[in-house]
């Protein structure tokens, strides 16, 4: 479970997130949506442990990850996979190698079952045949293909992605949330999307957040946020279509 309580953070004086409050349950994916710069990448930041908040608690499965250090907190981020918006690949390592790369820095596994946990994975988003070539040799649909199957090696018990389709095409931004709905169904993590895909998100996933000023306006399934009437949503749904 992901769990947010009174979550504040500014920068230079700016407030971001000004008491944020929400939950995902076990084995749910939540959309977290809202217009640029509202925030959104900040709080994922925060869930991730890569930033510290002004006040308040992250806590993932009850354990506050604000609080940890050291080996605890390498603990924690081990059970966690994370989604760059940019993919964030190894440009002089080949599509294998960048997906080998976790476990071969954190398991104990031998380059054999290493070999096959990374075929497994890179079959799972259809990249068998590509794995020997670069990350410039290869289009940017493919990029986040290879980023998921690295974000997924370790098979994580939750995980977070931020802007998933950025940059990609409609037909290709389709094709990576189909492939995001179908690993989530084959391992059931625990997961947050960041996402302006609207509303082709709302298929995927079992809840939404709507951050706006700082805080999350609304919080239900993704039928409530359809059938909602409250004006800031309207409007914001009207806008992203």
């Amino acid at each position: 479970m992901i769990e947010v309580e009174s979550l504040y953070k500014s920068f230079d004086g700016v407030q971001v997130l000004k008491g944020v409050s929400f939950k995902v349950g076990p084995g749910e994916v939540s959309a977290l949506i809202g217009r640029s710069g509202d925030g959104k990448s900040v709080l994922l930041k925060h869930l991730a442990g890569l930033l510290s908040a002004d006040r308040g608690r992250v806590l993932l499965d009850g354990q506050d990850i604000g609080s940890l250090r050291g080996r605890a907190l390498l603990q924690l981020r081990a059970r966690l996979g994370f989604l760059f918006q940019g993919g964030a690949l190894f440009d002089s390592m080949t599509l294998f190698d960048n997906v080998a790369f976790p476990l071969r820095e954190k398991s104990r596994k031998n380059e054999r079952e290493i070999r096959e946990r990374v075929l497994y994975e890179l079959n799972e988003v259809d990249l068998i045949g590509s794995e020997n070539k670069f990350p410039s040799q290869v289009s940017g649909g493919m990029q986040k293909r290879v980023a998921l199957a690295r974000a997924l090696i370790q098979e994580p018990e939750i995980m977070l992605f931020d802007e998933p389709t950025t940059g990609l095409d409609p037909l290709t931004g389709q094709t990576i949330l189909k492939l995001i709905d179908a690993c989530h169904r084959r391992l059931r993590f625990t997961g947050i999307i960041v996402t302006h895909e609207i509303p082709r998100i709302f298929t995927i996933v079992d809840r939404v957040a709507l951050l706006h000023d700082g805080l999350i306006q609304f919080e239900g399934t993704p039928d409530e946020i359809r059938n909602s009437r409250d004006p800031l949503i309207t409007e914001f749904l009207e806008g992203n279509r």
